[in-house]
């Protein structure tokens, strides 16, 4: 499997090669464990488990490292506003450590209902404070570093290359700098690396440190923790590009300043998840959970395959409407691997030519810069070949479900033995399920009538509209 991935820092689509093989050795920004991760930040972490696998997939050996966020994370990316973790506290009653717990355990349990596989390593903040200091004073060490106001800042000014991977102008961000900055700053840009209380009074969460008594900035436990498990360069770093800006701009500065070395080979970020009033934020008060989803009927595996359906780096909209697609094709899906597995005793051993060359065009389209659209329509094409024997058919769908991560090999034959829908019935149910949606109840009660005449019979139930023979 050739392997090509778009790289941020270059802006363009590059074959893989690992620093060292045969193990890839990768990071991704993980959860800031204040509330519960909403979909918009599940999909980053689908896209990032497709990567996994993909790499995997193409032969590589994957050492996984993921941060767990329990400290250090203002409510602004820039240093500014209120710590994240105290202001749970404060709205809740809850203790910070108890509110930390608790949301890293809702997180995981989401993350295992998606099929997303668990990192390797799975670093709490609050585990590496000894970490973060001793990378502060490897920064401190080489000049890197100044104390205002009883804080300590990183000062870009001595990193040339500050802003590379967002490609920032530094003269045009000093002078269209906010007026309302960090006085402690000798540069607007510059960023905290360590808070004390002269920072913030009451702060729960606090640590000894060459510097006072405070707690961490949010860049430098990237830097720390990713170093200490992969070593001071490795191979990918994933994230959503709202992080490119800001947080990895500011820990490329910190980690190279302090190593000298190029950092990360590659970075991979993922686009948004938006509605119609944009991307989906937790700041902007209520906003959609797993849960959420599954109170409404939808099975976790039915947003995998939303998420699947569009490409890592492209901007996805989410309605119900799409939900609705996505639940009805996976639903089908279902019943297709069912009806294989009721014609196969088994999947075959050894494959057709026909057989190998979907495999071919999959791996294909998924080594090209994860295109996970293509590879779902590759499996439905294969589907769909009648000159494909189930058992053929099977196996492939199991080799792909390597990377597409949907459960396929573990889907139950029903015990009745029921026959799958044909597709041309499934897309009349469709289209009533459209119009019921649209209030256009005579053409559902057409469309229903129609259904019933070619012997099947449909219920409406909370979890959706069951079709049966």
């Amino acid at each position: 499997m050739n392997l090509s991935l778009h790289n941020t820092m270059t802006r363009t689509i590059e074959p893989f090669e690992p620093v060292e093989e045969p193990v890839v050795r990768m990071y991704c920004c993980g959860p800031t464990v204040y509330n519960f991760a909403h979909i918009g930040n599940l999909r980053t972490y689908v896209f990032e488990d497709v990567l996994r696998r993909t790499l995997e997939y193409a032969g590589f050996g994957v050492k996984h490292v993921m941060n767990v966020t329990d400290v250090g994370h203002l409510t602004d990316d820039a240093d500014e506003g209120e710590d994240k973790m105290l202001k749970s506290s404060k709205e809740t009653g809850r203790d910070v450590y108890t509110i930390a717990r608790m949301y890293t355990d809702a997180f995981f349990q989401d993350t295992d209902a998606l099929h997303i596989l668990r990192p390797h390593v799975a670093c709490r903040a609050t585990d590496h404070i000894q970490d973060m200091i001793s990378l502060i004073k490897r920064l401190e060490a080489k000049g890197h570093t100044y104390v205002s106001g009883g804080n300590v800042y990183f000062s870009i000014d001595t990193f040339p290359r500050y802003g590379e991977l967002a490609r920032l102008n530094l003269e045009e961000l000093m002078s269209g700098a906010r007026i309302h900055v960090d006085e402690n700053k000798r540069n607007p840009k510059d960023f905290a690396l360590w808070f004390t209380n002269s920072k913030f009074e009451n702060q729960v969460m606090v640590w000894d440190s060459p510097w006072g008594t405070g707690y961490p900035g949010w860049h430098i436990e990237c830097s720390a923790m990713s170093m200490k498990y992969l070593g001071e360069s490795f191979d990918i770093h994933c994230g959503g590009i709202d992080h490119i800006p800001v947080h990895h701009t500011n820990e490329i500065a910190q980690s190279e300043a302090a190593t000298g070395k190029r950092w990360v080979k590659y970075w991979i970020h993922g686009e948004f998840l938006i509605n119609e009033t944009g991307k989906m934020s937790k700041s902007k008060g209520e906003f959609l959970t797993l849960t959420v989803l599954q109170d409404k009927g939808y099975d976790p595996m039915d947003y995998r395959y939303f998420c699947l359906g569009g490409h890592y780096r492209s901007q996805l909209v989410f309605s119900w409407q799409s939900m609705d697609a996505a639940k009805n094709a996976r639903r089908n899906l279902v019943r297709q691997v069912q009806s294989l597995k009721r014609e196969a005793a088994r999947c075959a051993t050894t494959l057709s030519a026909a057989a190998k060359e979907y495999l071919r065009v999959f791996a294909e389209h998924l080594g090209y810069d994860l295109n996970a659209p293509r590879g779902l329509a590759d499996m439905w094409n294969l589907i769909k070949d009648g000159s494909v024997p189930a058992d053929e058919k099977l196996a492939c769908l199991y080799d792909m479900d390597r990377i597409l991560g949907l459960g396929l090999e573990g889907i139950e034959v029903d015990e009745e033995g029921s026959e799958s829908i044909p597709e041309d019935i499934q897309a009349l149910v469709d289209e009533r399920i459209e119009a019921k949606r649209n209030k256009n109840y005579h053409r559902a009660d057409e469309l229903r009538a129609i259904v019933e005449k070619a012997g099947y019979k449909l219920k409406d139930t909370p979890d959706g509209t069951l079709v049966t023979k």
